[in-house]
This record gives structure tokens, sequence and C-alpha cells, in this order.
């Protein structure tokens, strides 16, 4: 080893804190790299490998009835390389000892061998024998969320007709990955199931012999697909079809893609603001090392190494930080990825899900963080090269210190000699105070950004299910029935208030933007579910228009006063062009509104509801659910609390959790900034704290003397770091936001105080490790010429 590899672990020894905390800020960034890339090759691959091998369909086209030989047309259409039919519906499980019967999709499997299209994974049990109609396959989510095992006897009401049905075995599907009850978001597992029978078994509980209410097409390489989709409904539009669509718009793979999409979204631009932390770091770190060790490069280069040489010797310090923590951010990025494939097997139900290392990951996170260092470590090794034996032996020529003026020599009868020995160094060093009040500001604008996004999630949860859901009840009917219902359901003891709903399947279009959704037909001004403004008042939906959901405009790229067009998808299918009225400030999903008499007059079907909001007597919510259970129209109830139950859980346990990690990231990087320029302060006047410790200043002047000028540089930082916290709020809300949720940034004193409260216990806790260093500190080395 040469003297100048000697000289370079001398120096990592003795910057070792700075080193370790930015370090850290670069593990934190390729952490995040290594994770989230190999997240979305995980998840990706698993995903297309499941399809393949469980043949998920490319196209669902669902119908009311069609004769079972029009199956063959469906198969003749261009492109389309399989095609199978099958009968689907909605069912209610009763379970021994629950009142609130539980909601459920079946669907039916050939009576004979497996299906061409959208198999099943049997997980445990076994497969149906076709000479038994009362055998069924339970999805095992649901089974082992409600403590059910094949050899278990459910009872089921399908069609309004209570059945007694026997499980025998257990499976997973592709096509539920992801699954939630009609009308609902979140996945609940104990509230939601799919139940697999055999054709002929379903197809009679449900009227269907000889028929099918759903096709499944897969189409080839070639295919053109909107080709298909528009074929598919043509051949079927006289049977009541309700539009076919393609995978990308089945529930369970968009909300799977658009998780992938959010990662891949993430690891490209989540990474770079650490990087580009550790770069300003490592900057600032290796010009105070050289400017503190000048004398020592001027001697280094008189006895001839070369410009190169001593060059080299720094870039070697900046790339062992880098890559000391871009190994150690490849090594936790594994565990982590580990980690939260735990947490996606949760809400997601692969059969299985292994995390897998993707190796360009390894090479970019290395790659990046060591450009990255480079760029910040460049910059000051020009100095090095600019600097001659000669110059670089001779002391700097000293600060000006004229510039207070006036000011200055007025404050020398108020403050006593530590505290100006503080404001002379922030007044005659400008720059490098504004580096370091830059550094923690940019700490400050994490942690007001990250807690305002905590407060968000939590708003969202708050509004949703407060301020615009009041109801305790939703009720859903198997089919759009009269609006007497309403009778029926106000007659109930210990309903107090019902509003219903007619909720319709439709496509929005608007100029080149389309979205296929639903729209929720309401009494004009609703009390127990509302439109609601920014104001959170309610929209008053008797004045004609439509009201969308801010997400929803954002989509269709639309403003009130422009014409939207609405596709209905059911019924006589009307097309109806209607100007948008307003925006609703909606924060879950992303709903359009329309008075309920308008849309029922649309499709020339008055009078009918298809499901009702319900205010009950919670004393009385068990009698209430038995009753709705007994009804035979009813398909299925969901009650408030356990909805937001389920959305609190994803929030703390599922994809909101990820906020509890950034906030963690936040406090480390606020952390490495502010100790770091400690030990910058404290490393570039090492010689002259002692100096006055030798002239008689005690322990606790002088680290006044250091600590006061960090303390002043935070104090400053702090509303800096607020305004750009207010702004980089928006930026990171966005990136949290998904169709399935919306996340406001939310700003208050509190959050700034819990902000103001991170960064001044970091300057403590910084503080305190630089004074006790200080209080440790070798006066007699310490005051040694350097040579």
């Amino acid at each position: 080893m040469n003297s100048l590899n000697r000289k370079l672990v001398r120096d990592l020894w003795r910057i070792k804190g700075q080193a370790v905390a930015i370090g850290a800020v670069i593990a934190v960034g390729v952490l995040l790299l290594v994770m989230m890339t190999g997240l979305v090759t995980s998840l990706d691959e698993t995903r297309r490998t499941y399809y393949e091998r469980y043949r998920l369909a490319d196209v669902f086209v669902p119908v009311n009835r069609v004769p079972e030989h029009r199956i063959t047309d469906l198969a003749a259409i261009p492109g389309v390389s399989s095609a199978e039919g099958r009968v689907v519906g909605s069912a209610l499980i009763d379970l021994p000892g629950r009142d609130l019967p539980l909601q459920a999709q079946a669907v039916s499997l050939p009576d004979f061998g497996t299906p061409r299209l959208n198999d099943i994974y049997l997980t445990d049990g076994r497969r149906l024998e076709s000479d038994h109609a009362d055998e069924i396959l339970l999805l095992k989510s649901f089974a082992a969320a409600n403590e059910l095992r094949p050899g278990d006897s459910l009872s089921v009401t399908m069609n309004g007709k209570r059945r007694s049905l026997r499980i025998v075995g257990l499976a997973q599907a592709p096509e539920f990955l992801y699954t939630t009850a009609p009308g609902e978001l979140i996945t609940d597992n104990a509230r939601f199931g799919v139940i697999w029978m055999s054709r002929t078994a379903l197809a009679a509980a449900y009227d269907m012999e000889g028929a099918f209410n759903e096709a499944l097409l897969s189409v080839g390489l070639d295919a053109r697909l909107p080709a298909v989709l528009d074929a598919a409904d043509r051949i079927l539009e006289s049977y009541g079809g309700l539009g076919a669509y393609g995978r990308e718009d089945q529930t369970s793979n968009r909300f799977v893609s658009e998780e992938i999409d959010g990662l891949r979204a993430s690891s490209t631009s989540v990474p770079p603001i650490f990087l580009a932390v550790a770069a300003f770091l490592l900057y600032i770190v290796i010009s105070r090392l050289v400017e503190s060790e000048r004398e020592q490069i001027g001697l280094i280069k008189a006895f001839g190494y070369t410009d190169f040489e001593v060059g080299s010797h720094y870039f070697k310090l900046i790339i062992a930080i880098a890559a000391g923590g871009a190994a150690a951010g490849c090594l936790f990025g594994i565990a982590a990825g580990r980690a939260m494939i735990n947490l996606y097997l949760e809400y997601y139900k692969f059969p299985f899900l292994i995390f897998q290392l993707d190796p360009a990951s390894f090479v970019t996170g290395f790659l990046v963080s060591v450009g990255a260092a480079s760029a910040g470590g460049l910059l000051v090794l020009r100095r090095v090269f600019a600097l001659t034996p000669a110059s670089a032996m001779r002391p700097p020529a000293p600060p000006d210190y004229s510039r207070t003026g006036r000011f200055g020599q007025a404050l020398n009868f108020v403050l006593d000699q530590p505290s100006r020995m503080v404001l002379r160094r922030l007044t005659r060093q400008p720059g490098r105070m504004i580096g370091a009040m830059i550094g923690i500001a940019a700490g400050m604008a994490l942690s007001v950004a990250m807690i305002g996004i905590m407060a968000g999630f939590d708003q969202t949860v708050e509004q949703t299910f407060t301020a615009i859901d009041r109801s305790d009840v939703t009720v859903t009917f198997n089919e759009a029935v009269s609006n007497k219902a309403v009778f029926e359901l106000q007659r109930i003891p210990g309903v107090i208030e019902v509003e219903p709903i007619r909720i319709v399947p439709v496509i929005f279009r608007h100029g080149l933007q389309s979205h296929r959704g639903a729209v929720n037909g309401l009494v004009p001004l609703p009390r127990l579910n509302r439109a609601v403004d920014s104001e959170l008042a309610t929209i008053h939906l008797g004045k004609g228009g439509i009201i969308l959901a801010q997400a929803l405009a954002d989509i269709l790229a639309i403003y009130p006063g422009e014409v939207l067009t609405v596709e209905v998808r059911e019924g006589r299918r009307p097309i109806i062009s209607i100007p948008v009225a307003g925006v609703a400030e909606t924060l879950l999903g992303s709903p359009a509104f329309i008075e309920m008499e308008v849309l029922n007059r649309a499709l020339h079907e008055p009078n009918r509801i298809s499901g009702a909001y319900l205010r009950i007597d919670g004393m009385m919510e068990g009698k209430i659910y038995r009753t709705l259970k007994d009804m035979p129209t009813v398909a299925g109830v969901s009650v408030k609390k356990n909805a937001r139950a389920a959305f609190q859980k994803q929030m703390d346990t599922g994809a909101g959790m990820m906020r509890f990690v950034m906030a963690a990231i936040a406090g480390v990087i606020t952390f490495g900034i502010i100790y770091n320029a400690a030990r910058i302060a404290y490393a570039e006047r090492a010689r002259d704290l002692a100096s006055l410790r030798v002239i008689g200043f005690t322990k606790g002047e002088v680290a006044f003397v250091l600590l006061g000028e960090l303390a002043v540089i935070t104090i400053v930082a702090l509303p800096v770091g607020s305004l750009i916290g207010y702004y980089l709020s928006f930026a990171i809300a966005a990136g949290f936001s998904s169709d399935l949720y919306q996340i406001p940034a939310i700003f208050s004193p509190e959050s700034y105080g819990a902000a103001a409260f991170a960064v001044i216990a970091a300057t403590i806790i910084s503080g305190w490790l630089v004074k006790h260093d200080m209080d440790r500190a070798d006066l007699v080395s310490a005051l040694k010429t350097r040579e």
C-alpha cells in the first residue's frame, strides 16, 4: 500500500461519521431502486406466468342471456383464437353466528374437464364432480378468513333461493388476484368470496339452462383488440350485451397493473432525490476537506506527485463512500423487497410470489450512485488541479472582517464575546452558511411533506367515511327494481332513513379520452351519501348536468361547461350527451353523479332503483341484517364501519404503509444532512476551538461558539424548508394517489410544528454528538502545526 492509499484510509477513519451519514443517504436511494425494481419484476413476471399457465381471457363480454350456440359466432371473429361461455352471478353466504350476509360471486366451471379459459389453481381438496350438484370450490383467501375448509357446508342464497352447498376444495384464479365486493374498492377477504360450481348446477340456479351470461375470448398476437371488442358487441347487442372490455379494464388486473406502474414510476423518480442530496453532501465534505488540507496537497505535489495522482486520491475517497453506500443499499434493498412481498401476498392472491433480483438494478444503483457522487466531487477536484505547490503551502488570504460595518460595531455593545464570534462567522462566510442552510432546509422540506402526506391519508379516510358517506348500511339489489322497495326497507324495524340510488355501468367519452365506470343516480339533494364541493357542502343535483369526481375529470381532460358523452351499457344502451355541471371533491374512487330521475328518464325506465343507503339504529342492527338476509331481491349488504376498517387496514399495513417507510427515510436524510453540517463546521474550526480552550474559555462557551452557529442556521432554515415542503407535498401526494384513492396534501400548524420538532431534535442530537467529540479532543494534537 503506497503512502496516498494509507492517507486515504486515515482520511476515511477521520471523517467516518460524515462518511457513514452520506453513505446512509446513498444507501436509501439504492435501497429504493433495488426494492422497487425487484418488486416490479416479481409482480410483472409472476402475473404474466400465472396468466399464461391458467389462460386468462383477453376479452370479457358480459351479457344478460345468450343461447349457447352463439359462442361459435364469437369464435369466428377475426383474431379470436378461443371462445368460451360461462354463467356468473351474485350470491349471499350465510355463516352460522353471523347476522350480516357475506357477498360472493358465483362462477361456473365446465361439467367435464378444465375450462379453455380462466382456469383455476386448486390449493386444497379436489375438483368438482359433475354428478354432485351441491359441490363447490371456494376462494382460498375467503375460506382462510372465515375458518372454512373442505368438507364444510355453506348456506348460500342464489337468485333469491337458499341452497345448502358443500365445499370440496379451495382455489385461486388469475382473474381474482384482487377481489372487492360490488360497489366497493377495498379488498376484504372476510366479507367477499368467490364460489365455483359446475356449469349445469349454476345454470339451473340462475335460470341459464342452454345459455350463458358472460363470454370469454382469447386473441392472437396479431389481433386488433378494438375491432374484436366492436365485433363482440355487435353480435351480442340484441341479447342485452353490457359492453365487451379487454383485460386491461378487468377490475383485478387493473388494480395490479396500477400498482406495478406506480412502483415503476417511483423507481425512476424517487431514488434520484436521495442521490442528489448525497452528491450535495459529498461536495460540501470534500470541498472543506480540500481546503483544510491545502498545505498537505502542496507538500505532496512538491514531493513529485502529479495532479492526476493527487486528484485520484480524493476521487478514491468519493468512490469509497459512494460504493460503500451502494453496497449497503443493495443488501438492505433485498431484505426490504422480501418484506414487502409478504404484504403484497396479503392483498393480491398470487399462488406464490418470490422477490426476484434484477441484476440491472444493482448495476444501475452502483453506476448512478457513483456517478452522482462523482458529479459532486469533480467540482472540487478542479481546485486540487489548480493548486500549485507554492500557492498551496502559503496560508490562504484572511477573510475580510469589515463587512459588518457599523451594524457589527453596534452589536458589540449588546452581545457577549461568544455570541459576537458566532455572528462574525455567519456574516463573514455567507456562502458556507447558505450551503448549510439549504441542506437543513431540504431536510425540513422532506419532513413537512411526509407529515403532510400522513395527515392526507387520515383526511381521505375521515372525509370519505364521515363527511361524504353518512349512511350506516348500503343495500344492493339483484337488478333494478321498483322504487317501492324503498317503502319495504323503511318498514324494517330499526331503519331510520332510506335514500335510493341507481347505479348504471357506462363508458365516458370526451375527445380522445375514454373511461369505463358507472354513473350514480341520486336524489336531487342527497343526505346519506353526497357529492360535495371543496368546502364539503352538498352539491345540488337538480340543476341538470352531471357531476364528476376530480380524478375522473382529470382522466377525461374535461372542465365544467363542456359536454360529456355517456354510453350506457345496460338496458336500451342509450348514448347521452350531457354538460358537466361541476366537479366533486371525492377522494375514494372516480365516481360520477346525476339526478336519478334524469338518469331513469334517459334509460326509459322510470321509478327504478338498484340499491339504497340506510341510516339505522345501532341497537337493532342484528335484526336488520337478518331481515335483509331473508329478502330475495337483495344481492349484497355493505356495512360502512366494516368498509372503513378494511380501508384503514390497507392504509396501515398495505400499500399505504409506504408512507411510513418514506417518513422514516425522510428522518434519516434530515439527520444525515444536519449531522454533516455540524461535523463539517467542527472539522473546519477544530484548531480555533482548541485555541479558545487554551486561552481560558470553558467547554460550554466553546460549544456555544460552534453550536450557536448551527442553531442560527437551523432557525433560518425552518421557514425556508417549510416553503419548499409546501410545494414538494403536492408532488409526493400525486405519487401516492391512484384510481383507488386520492391523497390530498394537508397543511396545518400541527404538521409544520411536528416537522420543525423533528429537525430541531436532529439538530440537538447532532450537536450533542459533536460536543461529545469536542470535550474529548486532545488540545495538544489539535494545536500542532500540520505539515
